[in-house]
């Protein structure tokens, strides 16, 4: 199979591996197996805040869509990672795999931040494009993205508890002042005091 990937010019993603879309018009169906290198799995860990990432690799397929105007990408990645537990602080080893899909076009087909369009809640998130800048598609970044998205967000340590944050759980209440609290303020009667006196009046 050719290699069809290329080095990113100019400042890359810690994972970078490109495709040109006109390689994927020109020879149909591409499959590319691409694997994330010792110094680059360092990046990404920093990047994602995990304490390792020992393996990276993903199988991505691009092929040509909607009359040679877009490239639909799905993939398949694998990763060996390190989380931190966040009761104890342990590492956390973990295997990760994801399936994940996108759609890509040039520039032009894609609206801009500045264009109101009204998007139909019933498509799909992987079937609204994404804009390649000149012809480029960022499979490695594109893989990394989605081992983010694949993560563990509450990692914990075996045999360790825990059942997750609540969203939206408000702090509890402070207790409400004691009745000594009360007595030490003298211009609050006490109501144990106002009880005794009436149980000597009757």
């Amino acid at each position: 199979m050719r290699n069809t990937t290329q080095p990113s010019a100019g400042p890359a993603p810690e994972f970078s591996r490109i495709v040109r879309a006109e390689a994927v018009h020109r020879d149909g169906d591409l499959v590319e197996t691409i694997e994330a290198t010792e110094a680059e799995r360092k990046a990404l860990a920093e990047r994602f805040e995990l304490e390792e990432i020992r393996r990276l690799t993903a199988r991505v397929r691009l092929r040509s869509v909607r009359g040679d105007q877009m490239v639909r990408v799905e993939g398949e990645l694998e990763a060996d990672v390190v989380q931190t537990c966040v009761i104890t602080l342990e590492p956390v080893p973990a295997q990760v795999s994801d399936r994940f899909g996108a759609l890509f076009a040039p520039e032009s087909l894609v609206p801009s931040e500045d264009d109101e369009i009204e998007i139909d809640p019933n498509i799909a998130e992987e079937d609204i494009p994404e804009a390649m800048t000149n012809g480029r598609i960022d499979i490695g970044e594109l893989t990394a993205q989605h081992l983010s998205l694949a993560l563990d967000p509450y990692p914990h340590a075996e045999g360790v508890a825990f059942d997750g944050y609540n969203e939206g759980e408000e702090e509890e209440e402070a207790p409400a002042p004691a009745d000594d609290d009360a007595a030490a303020d003298p211009e609050k009667p006490n109501p144990f005091a106002v009880l005794e006196r009436l149980k000597r009046q009757n």
